[in-house]
């Protein structure tokens, strides 16, 4: 009896020859070398710089086309061609201001050639069918004549010129040259993976994801701010309170207000009747942004004030409801003496300063006033029924996970909880036991199941979105407690300190981390773990535990770049091996499009391989043998009846 699986196939595949072509083709791709993957972590909005990398291959594209055209061009005319690969619609807008009609004409048929021979480069580790799916429809036929031809051949060579010459007659130049210029930019990196923390901080989250749903291949991990957006449009109070929170703090609310249409007009008028200046509450300057007017600082300020109010309230609150948790120290506003103003915790008395706790009754600390939850419901309703957000954090969802296997890495934004000794620390939810891998998968089904089930008032599901965010065995925060309070209200660095799990240091030792690749079914010896989530301090290695350990968050928000002193890190993964990419910190997108300026990157090599990889070491090589395997049974199904 035939499955369901070899029934599909026998649909697509009806004839003898059609199953023959199809396993000669299969066979054929497996021995291609295996594409480039690139990995990046914790862009957290921004969208230009963002941009930038995926344009440039993460500095691959460069790399290419100085191989394409060594000892042809000079590095001044490099740079100028790359740049009108990054950029061709600006770039050609610089030429027609530059050249004469004349000059013009000369100077697309040279780009002609050299966009031809690059992308003939670029393709070689594809077949033509991919090649062509990545085409412009409207350019696939003539690219391919182009592609294809063999210029040298003196019969061909009239040919080809007379193909550009109408081109250009017929006024489509530019166009095919902006299509060709897409297409090398999709081929230089087949497969992008990102490490977590798309949202919050940077001003252009909803952009960074429109991107990604137009690359050809992409997975995300989840980080500790996507969870916020993921608890917020799930039915999470404090969820949505910290993402507020932190989008005023980085005077970022435009991302809630113009990009996703949610109305914070009763927010901003309850805040401005209810709280005063407070310098604790200052957003974060951003020097490449105009500065904000006194005006704009005080509405700011205010709104994170009532923000952090009901936040630590609604803390209380859930802390109370899951004494599983472990969190009762952090049920802060119980420890308070509003009359003198000081925090009793950890056997210690701290005064406290800068607060703002008129909103707060000292008898009832977790109690909202009914002003309050009326916000706080009004909002909770805009994000769970805002359909762009609801359409972007889907695609998140779809194509993301807690962690991914591929390719014989480890992927993961923050870390699994152990304890000093490397052991796994468990989490006990409903009285079933949660550690390791087992910790991972349990936590990447709350998170759909409450995504796809929003709540109208808060469960366990939704306070484990907001666990992920803070809770002291989240693997996405990785640390004892978030001082945020303290941070706030207190100067004493002492009650600053967030203490991190064991993991960040046991992570540069090899044993650990393949312990850890043992726990996820991967090699011990052949394997990598891949991290984001903690920023490499200036003078920090981010390659560890014998090259097994690499760590990707290299600083793309702008917030970090002091303490990286970079802008962040990729990592290329090719046939040859793998390459960990430094980036300088990213100007401004109408700079690097008028001044030509790069991001300047620095390679380094991680892991070497002996021998090429091909396509059959690889993840896909896997499903083409399965499908091999399958189409060949069919065929013997279809000799057997003859």
């Amino acid at each position: 009896m035939i499955n369901q699986k070899m029934k599909t196939l026998s649909d697509q595949y009806p004839t003898t020859m059609a199953i023959t072509s199809e396993i000669i083709n299969l066979k054929a791709i497996l021995n291609l070398p295996k594409p480039t993957e690139a990995f990046m972590s914790d862009l957290h909005g921004e969208y230009d710089a963002f941009q930038h990398l995926i344009r440039t291959g993460a500095g691959n594209l460069r790399q290419k086309i100085a191989a394409v055209f060594s000892g042809e061009m000079t590095e001044e005319t490099i740079k100028a061609f790359a740049f009108l690969v990054y950029y061709p619609t600006q770039r050609l807008d610089c030429k027609h201001q530059q050249l004469t009609a004349a000059e013009m004409d000369q100077w697309y048929l040279t780009t002609f050639k050299r966009l031809i021979e690059l992308l003939k480069f670029v393709s070689t580790k594809y077949t033509r069918s991919k090649v062509r799916k990545a085409m412009a429809p409207d350019f696939v036929y003539i690219t391919e004549e182009l592609m294809y031809d063999d210029v040298a051949n003196s019969d061909k060579r009239q040919y080809f010129q007379e193909i550009t010459q109408t081109i250009i007659q017929l006024g489509q130049a530019d166009a095919l040259i902006i299509a060709t210029c897409h297409t090398i930019q999709r081929l230089v990196v087949d497969h992008w993976h990102i490490i977590g923390d798309i949202y919050d901080r940077g001003p252009h989250p909803d952009l960074i994801v429109e991107q990604l749903t137009r690359l050809p291949a992409v997975d995300i991990q989840w980080g500790n701010h996507d969870i916020l957006w993921f608890g917020a449009a799930s039915g999470s109070q404090l969820c949505l309170l910290n993402l507020l929170r932190i989008c005023a703090r980085y005077n970022n609310l435009a991302i809630i207000e113009a990009s996703y249409g949610i109305d914070l007009t009763e927010l901003v008028q309850f805040a401005q009747a209810h709280y005063q200046a407070n310098p604790a509450f200052l957003p974060v300057d951003d020097p490449n942004q105009p500065a904000l007017s006194p005006s704009e600082q005080l509405k700011i300020s205010q709104v994170q004030q009532a923000l952090a109010i009901m936040q630590f309230k609604l803390e209380q609150t859930v802390i109370a409801r899951h004494p599983e948790f472990e969190m009762g120290h952090r049920q802060l506003l119980s420890k308070i003496d509003f009359e003198r103003q000081t925090l009793h915790i950890n056997g210690q008395t701290y005064p406290l300063t800068n607060t703002c706790f008129q909103m707060i009754n000292p008898q009832e600390p977790a109690a909202l006033t009914p002003e309050e939850a009326q916000i706080i419901q009004a909002l909770l309703t805009a994000f769970t029924h805002c359909q762009k957000l609801r359409r972007h954090l889907t695609f998140l969802i779809d194509h993301g996970s807690m962690y991914q296997i591929y390719n014989q890495n480890l992927l993961f934004h923050g870390c699994i909880p152990v304890d000093a000794n490397g052991d796994f620390l468990t989490l006990t939810i409903a009285g079933q036991p949660y550690a390791g891998k087992d910790l991972l998968d349990f936590f990447d089904h709350q998170i759909r199941t409450s995504f796809n089930h929003p709540a109208q008032q808060d469960n366990l599901s939704t306070d484990l979105l907001w666990y992920l965010w803070t809770g002291p065995l989240s693997p996405l925060f990785g640390k004892t407690a978030m001082t945020t309070f303290e941070r706030y209200f207190s100067t004493n660095p002492q009650l600053h300190v967030e203490t991190k799990n064991p993991y960040y240091q046991l992570r540069h030792q090899t044993d650990f981390i393949q312990k850890l690749l043992t726990e996820f079914d991967l090699s011990p010896t052949t394997g990598h773990i891949l991290n984001g989530h903690t920023p490499v301090k200036k003078g920090h290695d981010p390659i560890m535990a014998n090259r097994q350990m690499i760590v990707i968050d290299g600083g793309f928000s702008k917030a970090y770049h002091h303490t990286t002193g970079i802008g962040g890190f990729t990592l290329l993964y090719n046939s040859y091996g793998m390459q960990l990419i430094t980036h300088q910190p990213f100007t401004t997108k109408a700079d690097a499009i008028a001044n030509m300026t790069d991001i300047i990157s620095t390679k380094r090599v991680i892991d070497q391989v002996s021998q090429r990889q091909r396509v059959s070491q690889t993840n896909i090589g896997a499903h083409i043998k399965t499908e091999i395997t399958q189409l060949e049974s069919l065929l013997a199904l279809h000799q057997n009846k003859n």
